[in-house]
């Protein structure tokens, strides 16, 4: 056999072996998965299948009151704007503190820049702690300390966004030209300095565009966390719904408000970070 043969004759032996490899995975991931639906079917009673026929009846009552309640949707637009400005608020200042959080927390733990470069991993699994902890979790441990209100929502989103937005920032920061930065130490600047005038302004279009993107979800985050009495569109919602048939016509014009809210801030953000990041 020549050497040619020999190669191709071990890159199909290898094709082989991985491709049995990825079969055996999959057909292992299809069996966690069925045995896993089972565990919860059984676990919630075995009521899925007996009540998926009924999945469609909650949208078709709410829809249908809606529309014959039709005349009232302006007024309860009007009555919900507030509690949707308060989520927007509980967003957008959650989003802010978490950002510069995240910054400094980033900065700290990125080889090359850190002031502590010991503690690099001390920082990084402080935002990995940050960012696997849910939101809900957080805000309920907070409403059972602090009470109801957007307080805990705030707190909880902003927690969970300096976890994710630190780990973005720190791989920004890995593409950041340390020459600034190495000019601005060899004339005894601070590593505040060197970070503020030598980093920041290289990665901060980045920095925006990640921070926007961010406050797309911390909106959405906000509107459920109002499920858990954190305040907000979202208790509005709870409180509409569980009364039932009556006030699905308030469900509506909420479900009406956060949709164009969130297609309006989706369309914003969008905009400019493409023009922070493509320059357009």
């Amino acid at each position: 056999m020549t050497a040619a043969g020999g190669i191709k004759a071990d890159y199909m032996a290898q094709r082989r072996r991985r491709q049995m490899y990825s079969g055996l995975l999959l057909v292992i991931f299809a069996a966690l998965l069925v045995s896993s639906f089972r565990l919860a079917n059984d676990r919630n009673a075995g009521g899925f299948f007996e009540g998926l026929h009924r999945i469609l009846d909650f949208p078709a009552e709410l829809l249908t009151e809606a529309a014959q309640k039709i005349a009232l949707t302006p007024a309860n637009l009007a009555r919900f704007l507030p509690a949707l400005i308060e989520t927007i608020n509980i967003a957008a200042v959650s989003t802010l503190i978490g950002a510069l959080l995240a910054m400094g927390l980033s900065l700290l733990s990125t080889r090359g820049l850190a002031l502590w470069p010991r503690a690099i991993p001390l920082f990084r699994r402080m935002m990995d702690v940050m960012r696997a902890v849910p939101e809900v979790v957080i805000a309920l441990v907070l409403i059972f300390i602090l009470g109801g209100g957007p307080v805990p929502a705030m707190i909880a989103i902003a927690f969970h966004t300096t976890g994710a937005l630190g780990k973005m920032f720190s791989e920004v920061n890995e593409n950041a030209d340390l020459r600034p930065v190495e000019g601005l130490a060899s004339v005894g600047a601070s590593w505040f300095q060197r970070m503020w005038l030598g980093v920041v302004p290289q990665v901060a279009p980045n920095y925006l565009s990640y921070a926007l993107m961010r406050f797309e979800i911390n909106v959405r985050a906000s509107a459920i966390l109002g499920f858990v009495g954190a305040g907000g569109i979202g208790y509005e919602l709870k409180i509409a719904i569980s009364w039932g048939q009556g006030r699905y016509d308030a469900a509506a014009a909420i479900f009406v408000l956060l949709f164009l809210t969130i297609v309006a801030i989706d369309q914003i953000s969008g905009h400019y970070r493409n023009r922070l990041v493509e320059g357009r």
